[in-house]
Formats: C-alpha cells, sequence, structure tokens
C-alpha cells in the first residue's frame, strides 16, 4: 500500500496568501505613486495617456480575464480528477500570457520607436509630466509583464505535475496556489489598464 506524501495544505494556502500580499504591497506603492504625481500633473498625464494604444490595452485585459477563467477551470478539473483536461486549460492560460506578452512587445516597440521611453530625448525635452507618466508606465507594466512570466513558468511546471501524477485531486493544493497566483497577475491589471489607458 503506497501513501501520499504528508502536506501541510493549510500551511501552504497561508503562505502563498502572505507572498500575495506582499506583491500587493509592491504594485500598491507603484499605483501610490501614480496618484500621487497624478494629482501634480493631471493635464499632463491625461495628455500622455492619449498616446496609448487603447485597443490593445482592451485586448490584453480581454485575454488576462480569459487565462483567468482558464485557471479556474483548470482547478476544478482537477478536484474532479479530470487531469487531462486540466492540463489543457493550463496550456490555454500560458497561451494566453504568450499572447498577452506578444502585444505587450509591440506596443513597447511602437512607443520605444517613437523615442518615447525612459531617459530619451523625446521626454527629456518635453514637460515633465509627461516623462513621468512614461516612466511610472514602464517601470508598472515591466513588473507586470516580469510577473506575468512567472506565472507562465510556474502553471508549466505544475501542469507537468499533473501529468506526473503529483497533482491530483486529492492533493491539488499546488495547482490551486498557482490559480491564486494567476489571478493577482491578472487583478493587477485590472487596475493598471483604466489608470494608464482609459485615463481622462
Amino acid at each position: 500500500m503506497t501513501h501520499q506524501p504528508h502536506t501541510d495544505n493549510l500551511g501552504a494556502r497561508l503562505g502563498m496568501w502572505l507572498f500575495l500580499f506582499t506583491e500587493l504591497l509592491l504594485f500598491g506603492g507603484l499605483f501610490l505613486l501614480y496618484a500621487v504625481y497624478f494629482k501634480r500633473y493631471p493635464h499632463e498625464f491625461a495628455v500622455a495617456g492619449t498616446q496609448l494604444n487603447w485597443v490593445m490595452g482592451t485586448a490584453n485585459t480581454v485575454i488576462l480575464l480569459t487565462s483567468s477563467l482558464c485557471a479556474a477551470m483548470a482547478v476544478t478539473a482537477v478536484q474532479r480528477g479530470e487531469s487531462r483536461r486540466a492540463v489543457g486549460l493550463i496550456g490555454g492560460t500560458i497561451l494566453c500570457a504568450a499572447g498577452f506578452m506578444t502585444i505587450k512587445y509591440f506596443e513597447w516597440s511602437e512607443k520605444i520607436g517613437h523615442g518615447i521611453y525612459p531617459g530619451s530625448a523625446h521626454l527629456r525635452g518635453g514637460v515633465p509630466g509627461e516623462s513621468v507618466f512614461f516612466s511610472l508606465y514602464f517601470m508598472t507594466t515591466g513588473i507586470h509583464g516580469l510577473h506575468v512570466l512567472i506565472g507562465c513558468v510556474l502553471l508549466a511546471v505544475i501542469g507537468f505535475k499533473i501529468t506526473s501524477g503529483a497533482v491530483t485531486a486529492e492533493n491539488y493544493n499546488l495547482l490551486e496556489n498557482g490559480a491564486l497566483y494567476w489571478h493577482l497577475v491578472d487583478l493587477i491589471w485590472i487596475f493598471i489598464f483604466p489608470l494608464y489607458y482609459l485615463i481622462l
């Protein structure tokens, strides 16, 4: 008779929530910085925001919402013992993330091609508020993009563990925590999108 190794599911879940809290502090600090400078340069922020492609931003929002749905459905699939379906849903989440990063690549490339990036001559010669806006934009979306890449690696590893039988209907805490992390990535973008793309 084989025994499953003991896992502290409650401790793992608590540890993940504490980790997510530190992530919220990180992005909360960036959003607070945004609020301080927006109060100082409201007009400049609004003008700079019009230079962002809201269509791309909207597409990325839909993509991330879809990816979160796939991640949540993957947890449900594992709970029901549907391992193959869970792996497929995780693959769908990663595919959505790849789409998100591809759009972000083209968006960043367009801005850099027009000389709009932190420290560029274009921003140094413009109004201070515009420079601050794009510095915050590149910093915030860059850190968020890094979290997307980390989430992809994490979910890929979890997918392999499902395939190998390490994550099952009786022991799915790792997948649940991975999905929680991905939901945080999605939630942060929900704040980034209106602050930078829909600013009035």
